[in-house]
């Protein structure tokens, strides 16, 4: 936490929701859009909270790649689905209104699933996810994204980071999320080591050489040009399963574009045929499982927290202090985090203050 401010949550969530507002975005959205990344600075996942404010959204608006009012269209609906258009809106938008509805499908049939196309960066997978488990359901999310990840045995940029996400509710304090890329790490962790100065570990990138790229500026750039890409979860080759991940991303790619008919791999660059900027129009998915429709909702809780409690308490490895579930970890930093604040580094309090200057509101920070 070296050099980094705490802000309360109720500044940073006003201060965003209100820039949102001011480029365009409407109040009912803005909310949205600010809560979903408060959400995952909350979990400790800084690489999609107020890091990603400025660069992914506010500059995105700005360039005209992004629409601030989100179309949230309907293509087509069964009762236990749906296929949605986002128009180029505002992802968090498109993805919260796509897993309401799933929701409210599984409340009435007890599965509901809706896919979304022409949508763009929707922010932490997880957010989704627990919007199912709040409803005492299941919560199953992905997305597909800027190619980033090689197929094993390749070292072209291919697929995105393309997250499967999980979200089970537990008789606990906190749920069973699983919420990861399908890469070792995504674009938006070593954007975080950039700004952090910080090199990339070795074996997360690799080179059109085939050798591991460590850092973490020339990673990001070459990433554009695809020069460099992402290994896929296990690493690169068979010999520790990289192709396990390889092939969940691929999963993902299908899901975030077959069902709707949308845009995927190469398609997905945001730069058109001479170089320009243009909208990114990504695909997601949002499955919702009403745990009621199976052998109760407390049958399920009580299961799925035996089964968590049980994996906690197995033999620890030598000089390890405990066992961890997942979703734990986010739980225990909001637990610290709830009555601290978000914590911002220099380079994102320089990015406040230039949005909070450039939009001419008048909040005023802690780090001032």
């Amino acid at each position: 936490m070296e050099n980094k401010v705490y802000l309360p949550w109720a500044l940073i969530g006003d201060f965003m929701t209100e820039a949102f507002i001011k480029t365009g975005v409407p109040r009912a959205d803005a909310v949205i859009c600010a809560d979903v990344l408060m959400e995952s600075d909350k979990r400790g996942i800084e690489s999609h909270g107020c890091n990603r404010f400025k660069p992914i959204y506010i500059d995105r608006l700005n360039a005209g790649i992004q629409k601030p009012v989100t179309e949230f269209e309907i293509l087509k609906e069964t009762p236990t689905t749906a296929v949605v258009d986002g128009h180029d809106g505002m992802g968090m938008v498109v993805g919260y209104k796509a897993m309401r509805m799933a929701v409210e499908k599984a409340r009435k049939y007890g599965m509901g699933m809706v896919a979304a196309r022409n949508s763009t960066h929707y922010g932490i997978a997880g957010y989704y996810a627990s919007m199912a488990v709040k409803e005492n359901m299941i919560g199953i999310t992905g997305t597909n994204a800027r190619p980033s990840i090689a197929p094993t045995f390749g070292v072209e940029n291919m697929l995105g980071t393309n997250p499967l996400t999980f979200g089970l509710p537990t008789d606990e304090d906190f749920p069973f999320i699983l919420d990861c890329a399908t890469s070792i790490t995504q674009r938006g962790k070593i954007e975080y080591f950039a700004r952090e100065g910080k090199p990339t570990p070795a074996g997360m990138v690799v080179g059109h050489d085939g050798k591991a790229m460590t850092d973490s500026e020339k990673i990001l750039e070459d990433l554009v040009t695809g020069e460099a890409a992402l290994a896929p979860l296990g690493g690169i080759g068979e010999e520790l399963g990289g192709y396990k991940g390889y092939g969940y991303a691929a999963v993902v790619e299908i899901l975030s574009a077959a069902l709707q008919a949308g845009s995927y791999m190469k398609m997905l660059t945001g730069i058109g045929d001479h170089g320009e900027k243009v909208p990114y129009r990504l695909g997601h998915f949002f499955i919702a499982i009403d745990t009621e429709a199976f052998l109760g909702t407390a049958s399920f809780k009580k299961t799925a927290g035996d089964i968590l409690r049980a994996l906690r308490a197995s033999a620890l490895a030598p000089g390890e202090d405990r066992i961890y579930t997942a979703g734990e970890k986010e739980y225990l930093t909001w637990l610290e985090r709830k009555d601290k604040g978000v914590p911002v580094g220099p380079a994102v309090q320089k990015e406040l203050l230039a949005v909070r200057d450039s939009l001419g509101l008048a909040h005023r920070f802690p780090f001032e």
